[in-house]
């Protein structure tokens, strides 16, 4: 494991969670999601790129320094999938807002979505375009999804 340049297997409670940490599908193991991945991308950014160059993106991304990188987008844009900082990590899952933790049972009670003013982003910004362009990420089954 952690060998440079080699795969590692990565284990998340669900794929928005992997995505927010600046993964992408495995074009290995998951290989029909890799691809719907790809074409979000190629519709998201106008390049249809491989592995090393999306991974390279992703992580620029994703880090400010040794820091997560964090943005802001208008709440009314986000998709399902996207995480934001709120009183911690929650996740956008249709009209709902559910609040994530690593150390508890993962989802809690959701509420309502906010519908003006902007979000603190966690999800990395080519994620969250990818999201929007229709790749649409495995949730776990505690996420709720009502739109």
């Amino acid at each position: 494991m952690w060998e440079p340049r080699r795969w590692t297997p990565l284990f998340f409670w669900d794929e928005a969670v992997a995505l927010a940490a600046g993964h992408r599908p495995c074009a290995l193991c998951r290989h029909r999601d890799y691809v719907a991945w790809q074409d979000a991308w190629a519709a998201a950014t106008g390049e249809r790129l491989g592995a090393d160059a999306m991974d390279r993106r992703l992580h620029a991304d994703r880090l400010d320094g040794r820091a997560q990188r964090a943005h802001t987008r208008p709440w009314r844009g986000l998709p399902t999938g996207t995480f934001v900082a709120l009183d911690g990590p929650a996740l956008v899952a249709g009209d709902r807002v559910v609040p994530w933790s690593p150390t508890s049972d993962g989802y809690g009670p959701s509420s309502s979505r906010p519908t003006r003013g902007d979000a603190t982003v966690l999800t990395p910004s080519v994620t969250v375009d990818v999201l929007a362009a229709g790749y649409a990420p495995v949730l776990h089954p505690s996420a709720p999804l009502r739109t």
